[in-house]
């Protein structure tokens, strides 16, 4: 494979039922490019964690729709997960989940998705605008020799 950056791109219904169709898909695609089993359980369920933040958080019962941009390189996969419906920022506060500044024991349960998140993945990015919506960005390093720190 050269440089490139093949794209594999799904628009769902913002619905968890959907969310297997997705790990199906990283299956697929994270098995041909020849992560380890382990590797490739823990991107599912942090794809999935990023999904359903989407299905519970952005639409709160409207409908809406979910994208997921596989992008596959040499050496990694980047899983980026985008919805258009509330930001977190207009979660109630009680409810509000950020990433900085707190201690475990003082995050909300939906919150503890994005600390799975970044145990589980090299990368994670999560851009959340007013009014546009909500980016997630999980990526993870194809090592092809069991080279890990």
């Amino acid at each position: 494979m050269s440089d490139d950056i093949q794209k594999v791109i799904l628009q769902l219904p913002a619905s968890a039922e959907y969310v297997d169709i997705v790990r199906l898909n990283l299956y697929g695609i994270a098995s041909k490019m020849g992560f380890s089993y382990e590797d490739i359980e823990d991107m599912k369920v942090a794809v999935s964690e990023a999904c359903n933040n989407s299905v519970l958080y952005a639409y709160d019962q409207v409908d809406g729709f979910v994208d997921v941009i596989f992008e596959v390189s040499a050496d990694a996969l980047s899983i980026t997960v985008k919805d258009e419906g509330e930001s977190f920022d207009n979660v109630a506060s009680e409810e509000r989940i950020t990433l900085h500044d707190k201690e475990l024991s003082d995050v909300q349960v939906g919150g503890l998705g994005f600390y799975l998140m970044q145990a589980l993945m090299d990368e994670v990015n999560v851009i959340s605008e007013s009014g546009k919506g909500t980016v997630v960005t999980l990526t993870k390093r194809l090592l092809l020799s069991e080279e890990r720190v």
